[in-house]
């Protein structure tokens, strides 16, 4: 009876619950794990990457014209110039040139980086959600595995946005030219070069990822659940625009090896970075390392956000497909 009176005295429709004080910050927690299969992750990321290349196109393909020196009929090296020259030589499907050879590498490339990334976080981690370190070399690993099936295709996908459709019909057409004239080995000319670019940009990438996002919900604790998208996005953002500028002149030098001998660019007796970067620095000085570090920015900020956002959005799909599947919800 005392238990039964306690307990009608406690659901008492007149109880009202005491606000929290006003400097009361609600505790944040991270899962240690997603939860999810490794087809899942594949999936999210498969996604995540086509929307982020595919809604980005236009800029990458202004960005590899800068960068391709003495590439026809870009002449300057400034952003408008280069936009207007593209747009009056072949019109608007020119910004376009290559987007099926970037929607063929970019959707399996995603797939195996985000799950790598994902397998490899959760057993450098030790369980610890925070373990920066951890994440930089979950990045470098998963760096490694996607660079190598995403490689092939950026080099189709580069030598179609220099062309105007006379070197090249299309992505089976270039495949088929680059085995015939120069062997399998040009395919991935660049992967040494876009490894060892691609390993500093991960970890500055994933760096500051981390530290923006923790930075944001600490600042606005109440947005890390209502907000989530914007949290991702802003902490993309920041990540891809730092990782862009650090990168650049490496990624010149990709850029050239794997654009040489297409519509003037210049061919390399060696393919050494080393090499190419004093081809470069003779051709056009210092600032050639640079060249095309303002589109590589408007590229890779948005980029980040538009990935990071689709991902996570992705991701927790998956999770609540998961929990209903569990709960018996979905049979």
């Amino acid at each position: 009876m005392a238990t039964e009176a306690t307990t009608t005295e406690f659901h008492n429709s007149d109880f009202r619950a005491v606000p929290p004080p006003a400097d009361y910050l609600p505790e944040i927690t991270v899962a240690p794990h997603d939860g999810l299969h490794f087809w899942q992750f594949m999936i999210a990321g498969s996604i995540a990457g086509c929307v982020e290349h595919m809604a980005m196109f236009p800029v990458d393909t202004v960005k590899t014209h800068m960068q391709a020196l003495g590439s026809c009929p870009i002449k300057s090296v400034g952003v408008r110039h280069a936009l207007r020259s593209v747009l009056k030589s072949e019109g608007l499907p020119g910004l376009y040139r290559g987007i099926g050879a970037m929607g063929l590498g970019a959707g399996p490339a995603h797939a195996v980086y985000f799950s790598v990334y994902e397998v490899c976080k959760k057993y450098f981690s030790g369980g610890d959600p925070n373990n920066s370190a951890a994440h930089a070399v979950s990045g470098v690993f998963a760096t490694v595995a996607s660079d190598a099936v995403f490689t092939p295709m950026d080099m189709v996908k580069q030598r179609l946005q220099l062309g105007n459709g006379t070197a090249y019909r299309g992505v089976l057409d270039c495949v088929k030219k680059v085995l015939k004239e120069e062997g399998f080995g040009a395919f991935y000319a660049s992967y040494r070069t876009t490894v060892l670019m691609n390993a500093p940009f991960t970890a500055v990438h994933f760096a500051t990822y981390e530290a923006a996002k923790r930075g944001l919900i600490e600042i606005s604790p109440e947005i890390a659940n209502d907000e989530r998208v914007m949290v991702h996005a802003t902490a993309g953002a920041l990540a891809g625009a730092s990782a862009a500028v650090v990168t650049t002149p490496l990624d010149v030098v990709k850029t050239q090896l794997q654009c040489q001998g297409v519509c003037g660019c210049d061919r390399f007796k060696s393919t050494a970075i080393r090499d190419v970067t004093k081809t470069i620095v003779q051709k056009d000085g210092y600032k050639g390392l640079m060249r095309g570090w303002i589109p590589r920015i408007l590229f890779h900020a948005p980029a980040a956000a538009i990935c990071w956002s689709t991902y996570e959005a992705a991701k927790s799909f998956f999770q609540e497909l998961n929990a209903c599947t569990e709960s018996g919800t979905i049979t």
